[in-house]
């Protein structure tokens, strides 16, 4: 009987400590660059034991689902996890309970056309560009928003964001709907409409804003140039509305020139009065407050100044002034950078601080 009991006792001792090495000791055995652990939709404590242990992260998968099941509290989370250096159990165990799944972090910078957006993402290796286009080319998601949208353009809101290593193209524009909903909404609580748009025609408005000046400051102004425009009934002409409508038909070569302004298309806002069907790009927080709000001002005309911004004016003799300008500007950057393309490789040339912007004749 004495013998037995020791037996017991000893067998006990060594489960123990078993058990303690496989929670509370760090183990790999897997590569040393790091292994991706797939956890199911709705995997069982044990599934989840056995693909860790089989692949290297956990020392024992009985041990694991023991522990699991013990701190049966917590739910064991589905994602993809990264598992880059030795674990104890309990840590193992506690990423996924807590649902640390792995991400990759994606910057969508404003101003980006969905195009633009699905070269992007498959540059990234996040997803195809096929596949973001088809998920971006559904507008259910923002049917309330805008009944008449084409497709999701305008509505991919341009933040970082954090998504696992390949998600569909649905996933991500989903998300990126789900912030400029939000966004939206701080937008629209903090200021009245007083451009008098539907939301629909305010971020397409903001795309166009967008696209046209790199500037923060510049926005309303460009905003209630269009505006002006708009109110009287003369064209925006809009040289990225151009660009779009060709990217549309798959014909832009990335260069427009005065030879593609007469293209035919609802979008051309040479060819059309008023706002485009649709945006053309995903417009920021400043530009979508500047559509939504634009200052009232007297100009009609806006032209590039050669230094990333513009000039504006109310009348065409002001425009037509510094267009000259502009050009005067243009060619003296292009006599300076002839120049410095021929000095020395010993004497640094120095560099415009921005390429000219395009001609803008209203």
């Amino acid at each position: 009987m004495l013998r037995a009991l020791s037996i017991l006792v000893l067998v006990a001792v060594l489960l123990t400590g078993w058990v303690a090495v496989s929670i509370y000791l760090p183990y790999q055995h897997f590569p040393s660059q790091g292994i991706f652990v797939d956890i199911p939709h709705g995997a069982s404590r044990r599934t989840v034991a056995r693909l860790l242990a089989n692949q290297g992260v956990v020392r024992s998968r009985w041990a694991f689902e023991g522990l699991s099941r013990w701190r049966s509290r917590s739910t064991l989370q589905a994602g993809e996890y990264y598992f880059d250096h030795p674990m104890t159990g309990l840590q193992v165990f506690d990423t996924i309970a807590n649902g640390r799944v792995y991400v990759r972090e994606l910057v969508i910078p404003e101003g980006l056309s969905m195009f633009d957006i699905a070269d992007l993402v498959q540059r990234e290796d996040f997803t195809t560009r096929d596949d973001f286009l088809a998920a971006a080319g559904n507008p259910a998601l923002i049917r309330d928003l805008a009944p008449n949208a084409p497709s999701l353009e305008g509505f991919l809101f341009p933040a970082t964001y954090e998504f696992p290593r390949h998600p569909t193209g649905e996933q991500m524009v989903t998300a990126m709907v789900s912030h400029f909903r939000q966004e939206w909404a701080a937008i629209s609580a903090a200021q009245p409409n007083l451009s008098g748009l539907a939301i629909e025609q305010v971020v397409t408005l903001a795309s166009l804003v967008e696209r046209e000046t790199p500037k923060a400051e510049e926005r309303p102004m460009v905003a209630g140039v269009f505006i002006n425009r708009l109110n009287r009934h003369v064209p925006l002409q809009c040289d990225p509305t151009v660009v779009y409508a060709l990217e549309l038909a798959g014909l832009y070569t990335g260069k427009l020139d005065a030879a593609s302004l007469p293209f035919d298309s609802p979008y051309n806002t040479y060819r059309r009065s008023g706002l485009p069907p649709g945006p053309i790009a995903n417009p920021g927080g400043a530009s979508l407050e500047a559509a939504l709000n634009p200052p009232q001002t007297d100009y009609l005309y806006f032209v590039a100044n050669t230094e990333g911004g513009h000039f504006f004016s109310r009348t065409l003799a002001e425009h037509n002034h510094n267009v000259a300008l502009y050009r005067r500007r243009l060619a003296a950057q292009r006599a300076a950078a002839a120049t410095n393309d021929s000095t020395p490789a010993s004497q640094p040339a120095s560099v415009p601080s921005s390429s000219p912007a395009k001609l803008r004749l209203r």
